[in-house]
């Protein structure tokens, strides 16, 4: 069993070296709720994203839900702010509750903030339009997710969530106004699996499932994300050690896109900073990405600070800062 999973670790970790910076046949914008891909924690933005098998708690209900049944205290808050490209933002926080034999179960949300957007109405004036006052646009997921561990090596997890966008109203050609708001049930699916050797895990996760969408007669599709990953501290390679150095892969196949991977490292100093760094590869924009946590525990509540920087190409730089309590 060791040999087998090292020879995984292998071949998943040598698909980073042999993924093409751009896949000749890309899939464009096949899918809506753009939301739902976006980075919810500093701390996996920081790696990367690649938090599908590192998240314990609250922020695994954002990547694989099998991750909640990981932590090790009763209580587990989160909560992210994320400052995104053109002054767009998004609000996330979960909590999550450790029930012993039963489980773990939690509750998650994330809420999208568009800025104003002034709508318009072609009409017979000097510039072509007149204006119809700022439209009321937004996201939001609201879910509740539960974990378990089967046996001490496996675990799994679901996330069901409802999920909603509103985009304004559109001026009919009678006259009448229409409200494009659509909303229904998506649901997330994950697994853990530790194979025995050392720190060792591999893992899969199912994101966005749900059926097809439509705003007036145009249906879409939500980001339907299938991952597979692996993460080890490879440290535990040397024997004894002080300082935890955690790399994580995760390799995605997403329904809007080509096949994409996630890269991320974290190495821990004295138990209270986190130094993390990671890479996306195939992405237009995305690619780069650095970030720090800052850990202490006081009176058995552990505090977790974390900060993410990532670059997005021609766009402005984009910043994340999450604050969580596990006690």
């Amino acid at each position: 069993m060791k040999k087998l999973a090292l020879i995984l670790t292998v071949v998943l970790f040598s698909t980073v070296f042999v993924t093409p910076a751009h896949s000749a046949m890309k899939k464009l914008a096949q899918t809506g709720f753009g939301f739902l891909k976006v980075d919810q924690s500093a701390r996996a933005a920081a790696m990367g994203g690649a938090l599908m098998l590192v998240g314990e708690g609250a922020d695994a209900l954002f990547y694989n839900p099998a991750g909640m049944a990981v932590m090790p205290k009763k209580v587990d808050f989160f909560g992210n702010m994320t400052q995104w490209i053109a002054d767009i933002s998004y609000n996330s926080v979960g909590v999550v509750v450790n029930l012993g034999t039963i489980g773990t179960v939690g509750i998650s949300a994330i809420m999208a903030d568009y800025g104003t957007i002034e709508g318009t109405r072609v009409a017979d004036t000097d510039i072509g339009y007149v204006d119809t006052g700022n439209l009321e646009v937004g996201a939001y997921a609201v879910g509740i997710g539960y974990a378990r561990r089967l046996t001490n090596k496996f675990l799994v997890g679901a996330h069901v969530k409802y999920v909603g966008q509103q985009l304004g109203e559109s001026l009919m050609a009678d006259g009448t106004t229409h409200d494009n708001t659509v909303a229904d049930l998506a649901y997330d699916f994950g697994t853990i699996f530790y194979p025995g050797f050392q720190s060792l895990r591999f893992g899969m996760s199912v994101r966005n499932f749900s059926k097809e969408l439509k705003y007036e007669q145009e249906g879409f599709q939500l980001p339907l994300t299938f991952t597979i990953g692996a993460a080890m501290d490879i440290l535990d390679i040397v024997g004894e050690h002080g300082s935890p150095l955690l790399i994580a892969i995760d390799a995605i196949h997403p329904r809007d896109y080509s096949e994409r991977i996630h890269v991320g490292a974290e190495y821990v100093l004295m138990d209270m900073i986190a130094l993390r760094g990671g890479y996306k590869f195939n992405y237009d924009e995305e690619g780069l990405t650095f970030g720090v946590g800052f850990n202490p525990s006081v009176a058995g509540i552990d505090l977790k600070v974390d900060y993410a920087y990532s670059s997005f190409g021609i766009f402005d730089l984009v910043n994340r800062f999450s604050i969580g309590l596990s006690f």
